[in-house]
């Protein structure tokens, strides 16, 4: 379950995947199969192909590429999503969901 986001943050987000375009979406989230994780940020890209040499750029496997709707995403976790929302330089992600 996603929180912790408006409307217009995920329209925002969607607009973007669907120009192709590598987008960020961080937000809240509860799951049972990781209990210790608080937040997801999901990396989307409607270019599957672009998507998964980001994939591989950033040292994540294109495997887990979230493929079952119009917005392919990778879900960011952990370490992982601190490292590479620092190295897009998106801070205010990283402030906002208390990342740092």
């Amino acid at each position: 379950m996603a929180f912790g986001i408006s409307r217009s943050e995920l329209t925002a987000w969607k607009e973007a995947v669907a120009r192709a375009e590598i987008a960020f979406l961080t937000h809240y989230w509860v799951d049972r199969r990781f209990p210790d994780m608080k937040t997801v940020t999901k990396v989307g890209c409607s270019d599957l192909g672009k998507l998964a040499q980001w994939c591989m750029d950033n040292g994540l496997n294109p495997r887990y590429i979230h493929r079952r709707d119009e917005y392919p995403h990778f879900d960011l976790l952990g370490p992982k999503q601190r490292e590479i929302l620092l190295k897009e330089n998106l801070l205010s992600q990283l402030e906002r969901f208390q990342l740092l």
